[in-house]
């Protein structure tokens, strides 16, 4: 990992003490995304956000749904919905379950070594 993703980390931890979501998976996984989206998943993910959050996730769902449009795409479904999570016990579960098969299918996700937006 560089100094600057290092960093990025510990800001991510510094706020509440533990990894974005409370999940240190998912928290791998919004490292892997580009680092404007990612600290925005990050903010959005701390408690104290929790009322940015839920109209967040629910217009990302909505831009899921209506994907065949051409702005949206089917990417703000999954993100939508793992945002929500925070909120919703139900869909917590759901979350970690597929967490799990994350884990167990597709482990390189997880792998700190193959982020690709870590500048190594």
């Amino acid at each position: 990992m560089s100094a600057a993703s290092d960093d990025h980390a510990r800001s991510r931890e510094r706020a509440t003490g533990e990894p974005a979501g409370g999940d240190p998976r998912l928290d791998a996984l919004v490292g892997r995304l580009p680092p404007r989206v990612g600290g925005t998943v990050t903010y959005l993910l701390k408690p104290s956000n929790r009322w940015v959050r839920m109209p967040a996730g629910a217009l990302l769902v909505v831009g899921g749904v209506l994907s065949f449009l051409p702005v949206l795409g089917i990417w703000m479904l999954p993100l939508g919905l793992a945002l929500l999570a925070e909120d919703v016990p139900g869909l917590r579960s759901q979350r970690s379950k597929v967490l799990d098969w994350i884990e167990r299918r597709k482990p390189h996700w997880l792998d700190a070594a193959s982020r690709p937006n870590d500048k190594t």
